[in-house]
């Protein structure tokens, strides 16, 4: 791809566009604005780094750099885990983390209105006061709002409440040429078209560029309550996920983890976990606003558990021992990072059926490649992260190694009737699993996509099929 090398003039009007002071260049530049999450994808440095403010700034520097084929990269906070908020190209990377307004909570049409630099913490936070729930929980609290919606990211609640996507009613969209347009809005229900505002959710800023974004909202659950079931073997712990779907228990979420990460955790939180005699665990947890209807779906639970080999189920229902298991939960990546020199990430979704049997497999190719293989995940929607571990293989056997098993990963997940991602996306890092997993069709298909959106090519390049 033949882009143009940013100037001094290029310089001189994105300056001129936004103010000196938020446009960053050559040795200015963070390093964090090099990579993500994922440094084992490596590091792209951008030509200039621009913190905008508005959705005028945007649309003025991309049609810009829409006339001067200068490539574009947008960005929050860069936790992301496939190399998606790097600037391949060089160019101009456009950071929206000062973008960070929540506009308007209307508990009339129970929406929120946030810019996509809004961190997620931050709105959980904002809405708790009012009483009032964002569904989607991805374990990184620190992302942005709009990163969410470019990934769809999913979480630990998808059990029950589903993925972001489920939750985003409207977004104000900066295109590749730099017009403005608004899909969607504060409606419940649209039969008008095409979705042009499903096909910009999920899309990793590669069609357009979201300013403006209006979230479903729903009551803060007045219950929670969450188990803790300890279980002797891993396949003990996975044959109680459908026996739990088959007696009619749906629980907000359902996250299955070793005692391998466990102990990581806790080590690098410096806190202990309620309990780690055991080697796997289910963690369950039930919401909602009728107090004794939670309390009945978990005892029906804590029963199927116990009935089903589980050893024991402990009980939070407090926020102090809710805030103690959930902690450790949403710490695991962090502990598995600093347990190993260097990480590469699978995010693979099977059929519920299916999983057993893939993390099964994921677990043979642990002994028989010689590779640390660590894996936790979302029990209850087929969604597993697994993680490889370099520990002290060398370069050249880390290399050979994982790139084998990552094949080999993704090779069974697809005859299992999985996906390539169930939350974090293609991003770089992915592209030729995604290929292998679409088939030719579907990848054109994807390709024309971005193409009607982005004939030029210059909104985050190298990106999904691209």
């Amino acid at each position: 791809m033949a882009y143009k090398k940013i100037s001094e003039n290029d310089i001189t009007f994105l300056k001129k566009t936004t103010a000196p002071e938020r446009v960053y260049t050559n040795q200015d530049i963070n390093d964090d604005f090099t990579h993500d999450e994922m440094m084992e994808y490596g590091k792209f440095s951008p030509e200039a780094v621009i913190e905008v403010i508005n959705s005028h700034e945007i649309s003025l520097i991309m049609r810009y750099a829409y006339e001067k084929n200068i490539p574009v990269t947008p960005r929050g906070s860069g936790t992301g885990l496939c190399g998606g908020s790097v600037a391949l190209y060089g160019g101009i990377l456009i950071s929206l983390a000062k973008m960070n307004q929540i506009l308007e909570i209307d508990e009339t049409n129970l929406t929120v209105t946030v810019e996509p630099g809004v961190l997620l913490m931050d709105l959980v936070k904002a809405l708790a006061g009012k009483e009032l729930f964002y569904p989607p929980d991805p374990g990184e609290k620190t992302a942005t709002i709009g990163g969410n919606v470019m990934t769809n990211a999913g979480g630990m609640r998808a059990v029950k409440y589903g993925v972001t996507r489920d939750y985003v009613r409207g977004m104000d969209i900066v295109l590749p040429d730099g017009e403005m347009i608004k899909v969607g809005g504060k409606i419940a229900k649209n039969s008008s078209g095409y979705s042009l505002k499903d096909l910009f959710i999920g899309s990793e800023g590669t069609l357009g560029i979201a300013t403006k974004i209006t979230l479903k909202l729903l009551p803060l659950p007045k219950k929670t309550i969450s188990l803790l079931a300890p279980f002797q073997s891993l396949n003990d712990c996975l044959n109680i996920i459908p026996i739990l779907f088959k007696a009619k228990i749906i629980p907000t979420a359902i996250e299955l983890m070793q005692k391998e990460i466990i102990e990581a955790t806790e080590k690098y939180l410096g806190k202990f976990f309620p309990d780690k005699s055991a080697d796997s665990y289910l963690l369950l947890s039930f919401d909602g606003n009728a107090i004794g209807e939670v309390e009945n779906s978990s005892d029906q639970a804590a029963q199927v558990l116990l009935n089903e080999k589980a050893i024991d189920v402990f009980i939070a229902d407090t926020e102090e021992r809710l805030d103690a298991i959930w902690t450790a939960r949403g710490a695991f990546l962090e502990a598995i990072k600093t347990s190993t020199s260097q990480i590469d990430e699978c995010d693979v979704v099977v059929p519920l059926d299916q999983m057993r049997e893939f993390i099964n497999y994921v677990d043979r190719l642990d002994d028989k490649e010689k590779i640390r293989i660590v894996n936790f995940g979302h029990a209850g929607d087929g969604n597993i992260h697994i993680y490889l571990c370099k520990d002290s293989l060398s370069n050249d056997e880390w290399q050979i190694k994982k790139d084998k098993v990552m094949q080999k990963m993704y090779k069974k997940a697809l005859e299992l009737g999985g996906q390539v991602s169930g939350e974090h996306g293609i991003g770089h890092a992915k592209r030729a699993f995604l290929a292998e997993s679409l088939g030719n069709r579907s990848m054109e298909l994807n390709k024309s996509i971005k193409k009607v959106f982005d004939p030029k090519n210059i909104l985050n390049p190298g990106k999904v099929c691209y």
